[in-house]
């Protein structure tokens, strides 16, 4: 991986001579002088730079912790052992390291690409930078055109310009919906949420969607398909996950067109996908009942008449242990109190 462009740009645009002299005046909050406006504008400015230097020291932090990485990765032993030991040094965690390593990485295919100048880097607020990094490469080259012309580029400014683009070139939304966004009847920042969660879904699905919105190309209705859209995604993909629903007399598609005909799509999609849930908690419960089994059958075996307060604590967990599971819901003393019981069988235990 060839070096990229380093950049070095003067964040501190009222002439102050050093990246490090942060040492910017701040408005007196006691200063009845000073009308509310202006002191906004002074505090806004002063954030501004703390948030563009926050940028470029993440952009080099991320940057140092690659070299460090990459050097385990070519000559460490211990699977890079040495370099999570240096991050635990630091005080840093495994999940912060690698995001300021991608944003690094971001801002390096940025900057080889040409989509950024060096200088430019002081346009964004780090959130915007991200968000950027994240974007599509249309949407980085529109972006980076701004930050040329000296634009302050905000996470807003990044997401309009990405909303504006998925609107125009999408092609799940009908002609008649794109061109009220480009006269500016309806505002692309409706657009794009049901765009994402139009893709997530068969075709078939896409195109009952579209033809709901060609109908009613309002805002009011992009809203209720873009929910329409979000359950339905909720509904495929949990149903695919519940055990219960693999059967061959079942149809799940006709199962959900009948939901969307009588209205009740959302309580179908979070009954669904409460069933996932459950299958999973059973399957997690019976594992953990058969480990909870075996650990308290070896210290009984362990133990003896010389354990009496080991011995009273497998007496204390056996309502765990055993075939039927008891456990008490909330203080014994409230009228809310419940006794649960559950009976675990296996296929095994029934052969």
């Amino acid at each position: 991986m060839s070096s990229p462009r380093s950049f070095t740009s003067d964040l501190t645009a009222n002439g102050q001579d050093s990246l490090t002299d942060l040492s910017f005046q701040l408005p007196d909050p006691a200063d009845e002088h000073i009308s509310e406006p202006e002191f906004l504008q002074q505090i806004e400015q002063a954030w501004q730079v703390c948030d563009r230097f926050d940028l470029q020291t993440d952009i080099w932090r991320g940057r140092i912790l690659r070299t460090v990485r990459d050097r385990e990765k070519r000559g460490g032993e211990g699977r890079g052992t040495g370099f999570l030991n240096w991050l635990k040094d630091r005080e840093i965690s495994k999940s912060q390291a690698y995001s300021l390593i991608e944003l690094a990485d971001s801002a390096d295919t940025l900057l080889a690409e040409g989509l950024l100048e060096p200088e430019s880097v002081n346009q964004f607020s780090k959130r915007a930078f991200v968000e950027t990094a994240q974007a599509a490469p249309e949407v980085q080259q529109l972006v980076s055109e701004a930050a040329r012309r000296g634009d302050a580029i905000t996470r807003r400014e990044v997401r309009q310009l990405s909303d504006e683009w998925t609107a125009m070139t999408s092609d799940l939304l009908p002609p008649e919906i794109k061109e009220k966004a480009a006269n500016d009847t309806i505002p692309t920042r409706y657009l794009a949420p049901l765009v994402r969660e139009m893709e997530k879904l068969p075709e078939s699905h896409q195109d009952t969607l579209r033809t709901e919105v060609a109908l009613n190309p309002d805002v009011d209705t992009l809203k209720q398909v873009t929910a329409e859209a979000r359950y339905l995604s909720k509904y495929l993909a949990a149903a695919v996950q519940v055990q219960a629903l693999n059967r061959d007399d079942l149809n799940l598609e006709q199962a959900l067109e009948e939901a969307l005909r009588v209205g009740c799509l959302n309580a179908t999609a979070d009954l669904v996908n409460q069933a996932a849930q459950l299958e999973q908690a059973v399957a997690k419960l019976y594992t953990a009942w058969q480990r909870l089994k075996k650990l308290a059958d070896r210290v009984y075996v362990d133990s003896g008449a010389s354990t009496p307060h080991l011995r009273s604590l497998l007496d204390c967990l056996g309502p765990l242990s055993s075939e039927i599971i008891e456990i008490q819901l909330g203080e014994a003393e409230s009228s809310f109190s419940r006794t649960i019981r559950l009976r675990l069988l296996s296929t095994d235990a029934e052969a």
